[in-house]
């Protein structure tokens, strides 16, 4: 019998390398074990949605999922170009379906490729049943497509679906895009070659970078981090742009480039939002941050009186308590942000367009939103290192991390209090450090927080040094 490679989803569904372990095989396995899962699901007679990227395969992969899908007697809408996956969680919703999938490795380099699974609600799929599949799998065994779509198409169970333009006409009754075009913005889109590509060109104009398809995506992974952005960055240093807005490789992750030029993390991109929602349209409800959020939400929360709930790195943890509570915002450190009567989900689009709608209608930069909040709350500086590593590494430096104990230094920084809950976070005067390893790569993330000075890249530095890891 031919070797069965294991099949693990991590914080946001399972992501491998195409060709290794991300294979048709695998894929239609992993399909059939969802199936069978769902087999008794009140609304599986509605059906599901399958949408995909546009990475390597995406639309072969969807069709040989979808096989699996209909091959199991489960109505399948599947998309008919290429969608965002906020897309997928939209249409899950709105079509009162069982659940949604994306083919997509989100923001991972152009090797990889995913299976996302979305609920009915229209957001991350709950762990409990991630970890029924994966049970499941252990009792399926090599499966192959046999790319019988049409006959599937023929018997009704198979159906395409126009996604984008579902998605579209969505957005165009969500945000004030006449106030966004009478404010004569001029906005820079970063595509990043992903599948949010042409969809604000829809509404208004912009500049748009990556708008192609690019499986290779450049040679850069489609990561809206700083060190990635440089082309945009310039374009708006050298021209006269008032706001720039990039997207991932499925656009449910955001990132924002001031008027200057200069990266705005993630974590003032999530309080910039949160002023505006609660600030200036009034808007009310608890706020929801990942483990590795600013502190700076906790001191806007207790001026404001907002609620602020911490959780577990992984936006599924913030998806659940948005379908259960009142939640205005809720957001992880990587970009993604779930907004209060959009869904209970991350999407790049809808944030960006968000952003521009801000600065229409408070007729101000990004800049002077940003100034405003330290002038109110004190300058906070953020920053994160990941480092490829070996497993043997890896695990020793997790290990290594379970010793300290506070009144301890790490990076030269007394340790006032340490938080087990994901990873290690260590506490001290001025700001944080946190490790942990990621979800879905072989790799250790290491962020900081300080506020005051910007002394984040010198505590990352000694701390990843006295670690042994460079």
């Amino acid at each position: 019998m031919s070797k069965i490679e294991p099949v693990k989803f991590g914080t946001d569904g399972w992501r491998a390398v195409i060709a290794e372990n991300y294979t048709f095989a695998n894929v239609c396995r992993v399909s059939l074990a969802t199936a069978k899962v769902f087999k008794s699901h009140p609304k599986i007679k509605n059906g599901i949605f399958i949408g995909y990227d546009t990475r390597f395969l995406s639309k072969e992969f969807a069709h040989a999922a979808a096989e699996m899908f209909c091959s199991q007697g489960i109505k399948t809408y599947l998309a008919s170009s290429f969608v965002t996956t906020p897309t997928v969680s939209l249409i899950t919703r709105d079509k009162n379906l069982a659940f949604g999938v994306m083919i997509t490795a989100s923001h991972n380099p152009f090797q990889y490729n995913g299976f996302k699974l979305k609920d009915e609600f229209g957001g991350s799929m709950n762990p409990t049943e991630i970890v029924k599949i994966e049970d499941e799998l252990k009792n399926i065994n090599l499966v192959h497509p046999d790319f019988s779509s049409e006959k599937f198409l023929n018997d009704g169970v198979l159906e395409y679906f126009d996604g984008m333009d579902y998605y579209i006409k969505y957005l165009g009754s969500k945000i004030d895009f006449d106030v966004i075009k009478k404010a004569g913005l001029n906005i820079a889109y970063d595509a990043m070659y992903g599948a949010g590509q042409n969809i604000i060109k829809e509404f208004i104009p912009v500049t748009q970078l990556h708008g192609e398809i690019n499986p290779s995506f450049g040679k850069n992974p489609p990561e809206p981090v700083a060190k990635n952005l440089s082309e945009i960055c310039n374009l708006i240093k050298n021209g006269k742009f008032n706001l720039g807005i990039v997207t991932d490789g499925d656009a449910d992750r955001i990132a924002i480039i001031d008027e200057n030029g200069d990266f705005l993390d993630a974590q003032k991109t999530f309080v910039l939002l949160l002023k505006y929602l609660s600030g200036t349209l009034g808007l009310k409800g608890k706020v929801v941050r990942g483990f590795s959020g600013t502190d700076l939400l906790k001191k806007y929360c207790d001026k404001y009186g907002l609620e602020l709930i911490t959780v577990p790195i992984g936006f599924k943890h913030i998806s659940k308590i948005m379908i259960e509570d009142d939640v205005l915002i809720g957001a992880e450190e990587s970009g993604g942000i779930g907004i209060k009567g959009h869904l209970p989900e991350r999407d790049g689009i809808y944030n960006g367009c968000l952003y521009a709608e801000m600065l229409a209608k408070t007729g101000k930069s990004i800049s002077e939103l940003k100034k405003e909040l330290d002038d109110e709350f004190g300058a906070y500086y953020y920053n994160r290192i990941d480092v490829h590593t070996t497993n043997e590494l890896k695990n020793a430096t997790l290990e290594k991390c379970k010793t300290f104990k506070v009144g301890d230094e790490i990076a030269g920084k007394k340790i006032v209090s340490i938080d087990p809950m994901d990873g290690t976070k260590f506490s001290f005067d001025n700001g944080w450090i946190t490790v942990r390893a990621s979800g879905t790569e072989s790799l250790l993330r290491f962020y900081c927080e300080t506020s005051g000075t910007d002394e984040t890249l010198e505590i990352l530095n000694k701390a990843i040094s006295n670690f042994n890891l460079k």
